[in-house]
């Protein structure tokens, strides 16, 4: 009996032949007439094949026997059937199987998995979304070009969370970062902002490294950010973010499903983008020259140090890779400014943290902190936080888009708000220090008069009105009045200029004046209101006549006027700013017509002043408020029917300027127009349009 003892590598569990697969159950004969065996010089066409206590024998003239012996091959490994597990670590949730294809086949938790203990896998994935980069649970990266909001996170399991992500330009039009976050719950926003500002909606939170539960989140903050954890549906979600770096770490049952960009690379941006939380400019793309003084190379090496102890001993289960490719992309075109330097180290340091590794001196090594860029400074909508110098004290710039705009016109701010009694000018914050301009040094001609800082917005805005008009110098030309004012160091007035420490802007208002109104009346009433409305100026006007001087007895339907009794006739606004303008009225005369220009026509107020021609004519507080009367005596005109209509020309002045009509010393002689005395007469009077 030739009985070859043969150790095999692999168990075996069938043969193949060329007329198919034949399967081996314990005891089996195999026709092979098609591919006989030729062994020890003997052919053989048949083989007889026995499975005992999971091991092999393999004969050509009979089914093995120790007794009987006979032409044999044993094989001395175990067999396993198809289906069985061979091999298990329950710590690892590693297994060897011989699959139903006799293929031994190894397995253990998924790429996005870890080993729970006990071969459970769990879901353990960490998405990055640091500067415009987004490192997805896959390590795949994708780079945001505009400064919309976006989709970072969701799951179908949860449809009433997600997580979003806002990107806002800093100091290139053509860069854009990520500039805070916002968990969606339950029809809550929680905002998470920067500087570690955290906001409920519309409400700022308080924070300390203590947790606050709010809606289900726990939220704390420390020295190196923001953290929020939440557990929905056996999913343990952490949502970190430091001013500049995102990082969403998921736990939970293996194989579920991560949406959002931190999720589906595949998607595109287009899908992902939040229209109803973004401006609708957001998409425009802007360019501007490359940074001359960005050495690319020097660049590279920096963000190489990933592949380098400490951060070596981590590169096994965080690919550096994704983490490079963000760091040179981005530094090569972006001033490494404003701790970006460091930013993405420190986003990979924090990604092992995650995964249970400790980078020991990573900081010392690299000249990094762990510590949060710009915690707790706020800053406005339309600013960033940034360094005064490399590695220097902070403050808030304005944004690239936001100040373009400003720097196109040369300018420090909004154009002059103008309005009827009250004018300011208002400076944007943050491009005075760029500047290196106080606001709190400057003023107005009136150095009392200083501007007011919106703690929100950091503009700084200059104003004056009719109760403080802050040394406003007024001026007329023609048909207009010219407020005009000066923010200072110094008294001075010119355009914008910088002169050493010397600051002076002038801002004015130009307003038209009314449009000199006619107003005609007839003396059958006692009074007529007329509504005014001419540029900005918006008053009413009350011509009323009295029987007194201190004007307390109204003419009205009933009075009885005779001719030349005295008449007092009042012109008083309602409306009008008395600290700011004053009434003139320039002429008034009678006509036995409504019409203005009929005639005959007597005059009793002639260029502001009384009628030198009618020695009853008196005109009192002609141009010093805003109201004057003069008064007359009662007159008929001759052959008429006994009418009388009175008309008016007025106008506004600025108060500071003189405006009370200079008027010579009138003649005293009567009235030649007046008709002649008739006696006693009935008259009703009022004063109509």
């Amino acid at each position: 009996m030739k009985s070859v003892f043969q150790p095999a590598a692999l168990p075996l569990s069938c043969v193949s032949v060329s007329s198919g697969a034949q399967y081996i159950t314990k005891s089996s004969v195999l026709n092979i007439s098609s591919c006989p065996i030729t062994y020890y010089g003997q052919q053989y066409e048949q083989l007889y094949v026995n499975i005992t206590s999971g091991y092999v024998t393999v004969c050509f003239n009979g089914f093995f026997s120790p007794e009987t012996g006979g032409d044999c091959l044993v094989q001395h490994s175990r067999m396993y059937p198809p289906g069985t597990v061979i091999s298990s670590d329950p710590e690892t949730c590693l297994s060897l199987t011989c699959n139903e294809t006799a293929v031994l086949h190894t397995s253990s938790c998924g790429p996005l998995e870890r080993c729970q203990g006990n071969n459970i896998c769990v879901l353990d994935a960490t998405c990055t979304v640091t500067g415009p980069t987004i490192i997805d649970v896959h390590g795949q990266i994708n780079s945001i070009q505009d400064r919309c909001a976006y989709s970072l996170f969701s799951t179908p399991s949860l449809p009433d969370f997600q997580v979003l992500g806002y990107f806002k330009d800093q100091r290139r039009k053509d860069v854009s970062f990520l500039d805070s976050v916002t968990l969606r719950v339950d029809g809550h926003d929680i905002h998470l902002e920067q500087g570690g500002r955290v906001q409920l909606d519309d409400s700022t939170l308080t924070l300390d490294s203590s947790s606050q539960l709010v809606h289900g989140v726990q939220l704390s903050k420390d020295q190196t950010g923001v953290t929020a954890k939440l557990s929905l549906s056996n999913l343990n979600i952490s949502v970190f973010f430091d001013g500049d770096t995102a990082q969403i770490h998921l736990e939970g049952p293996a194989g579920s499903s991560v949406e959002g960009l931190c999720g589906n690379s595949s998607r595109s941006l287009s899908d992902l983008r939040l229209s109803e939380y973004s401006s609708t400019s957001c998409e425009m793309q802007y360019s501007e020259p490359a940074d001359s003084t960005i050495n690319c190379t020097s660049v590279t090496e920096r963000c190489n140090l990933l592949k380098e102890a400490p951060f070596s001993s981590c590169n096994s289960d965080i690919d550096p890779e994704p983490y490079i490719t963000a760091c040179t992309n981005t530094l090569c075109k972006y001033p490494a400014v404003d701790g970006l330097n460091c930013q993405f180290l420190k986003a990979y340091a924090r990604a092992c943290s995650l995964h249970n590794h400790t980078l020991d001196g990573w900081t010392s090594k690299t000249g990094c902190s762990s510590e949060v860029f710009c915690q707790d400074r706020t800053c406005s909508d339309h600013e960033f936080c940034g360094e005064k110098t490399v590695g220097g004290d902070t403050r808030c710039f304005c944004r690239a888009i936001f100040a373009s705009k400003y720097q196109a016109n040369n300018s420090l701010g909004d154009p002059t708000v103008c309005k009827e009694n009250s004018a300011s000018l208002t400076l944007v914050g943050c491009l005075l220090e760029d500047k290196d301009i106080d606001y709190s040094a400057l003023h107005l001609n009136d150095p009392t008069c200083r501007g007011q800082v919106d703690e929100l917005t950091h503009m700084v805005t200059f104003s004056f009105n009719s109760s403080n008009s802050c040394g406003t110098e007024v001026t007329t030309n023609n048909s207009q009045v010219i407020y005009k004012n000066t923010i200072m160091t110094q008294n001075s007035s010119s355009d914008i200029i910088t002169r050493h420490d010397q600051i002076y802007i002038d801002f004015s208002c130009v307003q038209t004046q009314p449009d000199i109104k006619t107003e005609t009346f007839r003396i059958r009433d006692s009074s007529v209101i007329q509504h005014i409305t001419s540029g900005v100026w918006d008053y009413t006007l009350t011509m009323q006549s009295f029987t007194d001087a201190g004007r307390t007895q109204a003419v009205d339907f009933s009075t009885e006027v005779q001719l030349d009794q005295k008449i007092w006739v009042e012109l008083k606004t309602d409306g009008l700013d008395g600290d700011m303008v004053v009434v003139v009225t320039d002429s008034c005369w009678a006509t036995d017509q409504p019409s203005p220009d009929s005639t005959p026509r007597y005059d009793l107020i002639i260029n502001g002043c009384a009628n030198p021609a009618d020695q009853t004519v008196q005109v009192e507080e002609n141009g010093l408020g805003t109201s004057n009367y003069f008064s007359f005596n009662m007159f008929q005109f001759t052959g008429s029917s006994g009418d009388v209509y009175l008309h008016c020309k007025l106008h506004l002045c600025p108060k500071q300027n003189n405006c009370v009509p200079t008027c010579p010393a009138a003649a005293r002689r009567r009235r030649s127009a007046r008709s002649k005395y008739e006696g006693e007469a009935f008259i009703s009077m009022a004063w109509t349009h």
